[in-house]
């Protein structure tokens, strides 16, 4: 589901009220500059302009809290309005504005407005430009844009185009996210399933962390290494998160079942603490026997961890209890 943002005249009620002839002209100016009123539009700015500037400059200068007539017009995705403000004001199509830095053109993407980006492409936006390292492809994966993503990439977007100086890719954000339509996209365009950020995260892991088997399977298709070990063992991760199919899809692609979490806990163990029945049933005939475990089997397993639990937590109890006599 794609993230919405607030639309401009909602946002300038919150601010300065629902009584609109109390507003300033700049923030009417915007409203009608949203709604495409053209008729409504030129009538503010030639109240505004006590100095003679003129039409054009006026409307091309008018802001309120750092928002612009184009910047308005590209939030509602007016194309008439559009049309009149770059081709007979001859806007520019790459000024920011002042509150958040963004362009025209990441205007539309973020209110999912595809033509209206597609007609500030055509019109010499930049596809390439970032803000505080932030694309228009970073954000259309950010906000589940997939028609928008598409797009991009099919203008010439790169998949693997980083943030610095996070080293965050558009397909980690879509992992990130959830976002397995937009991530299939990024691999198809040959993005890296194996990046990693802080020479720590993978996108494998950041799939589990959150749950998303689809983000996963797509990853693992793709040539994630799934033996990635360390803090990020994502077999162990799986495990613990009690994820059948994650498991079952991390062992089909050669995932090793014996080697440990950084707490020396194998996944067949962590599944017997937090997973199912199934679970260790699936990991018991590929798993190396535990030494310390006497009865070796997926019922002993589970009754051996059962007891180190609550071992640990009679322990605790005990420690506990020492501290407050």
């Amino acid at each position: 589901m794609p993230r919405r943002e607030v639309s401009l005249p909602h946002a300038f009620k919150l601010v300065l009220g629902k009584d609109q002839d109390k507003w300033p002209m700049e923030a009417t100016l915007l409203v009608a500059a949203y709604h495409g009123d053209i008729r409504r539009l030129k009538e503010i700015a030639k109240s505004m302009d006590v100095e003679g500037k003129g039409l054009q400059e006026t409307q091309a200068n008018a802001n309120f809290l750092g928002t612009y007539a184009l910047h308005a017009v590209c939030d509602s995705g007016n194309m008439y309005a559009l049309q009149y403000l770059v081709e007979d004001l001859n806007m520019d199509v790459n000024k920011p504005d002042t509150m958040r830095g963004f362009t025209p053109a990441m205007h539309a993407m973020l209110y999912g407005n595809l033509p209206t980006l597609r007609f500030l492409l055509d019109h010499g936006a930049n596809l390439h430009g970032q803000h505080k390292g932030i694309s228009l492809l970073h954000a259309a994966a950010e906000g589940g844009r997939p028609e928008i993503a598409k797009f991009l990439l099919s203008r010439g977007a790169r998949a693997d185009v980083e943030v610095e100086p996070t080293s965050f890719t558009p397909l980690f954000i879509a992992t990130f996210r959830g976002y397995a339509s937009i991530l299939k996209m990024l691999l198809e365009q040959n993005a890296d399933p194996n990046v990693c950020m802080n020479d720590q995260i993978i996108p494998l892991n950041m799939a589990l962390r959150h749950c998303s088997v689809a983000c996963l399977k797509l990853l693992v298709q793709a040539g994630a290494d799934v033996n990635v070990f360390g803090s990020y063992n994502p077999l162990a991760t799986a495990a613990e998160k009690g994820l059948t199919e994650a498991i079952k899809c991390l062992l089909e692609t050669g995932a090793n079942p014996n080697v440990p979490d950084t707490f020396g806990r194998l996944p067949i163990e962590l599944v017997a603490e937090y997973g199912t029945w199934e679970d260790v049933e699936l990991l018991f005939p590929v798993t190396s026997k535990i030494t310390t475990v006497a009865d070796w089997s997926v019922h002993g397993i589970i009754s051996h961890v059962h007891m180190e639990v609550m071992q640990f937590e009679d322990d605790d109890f005990v420690k506990k209890r020492k501290s407050l006599s």
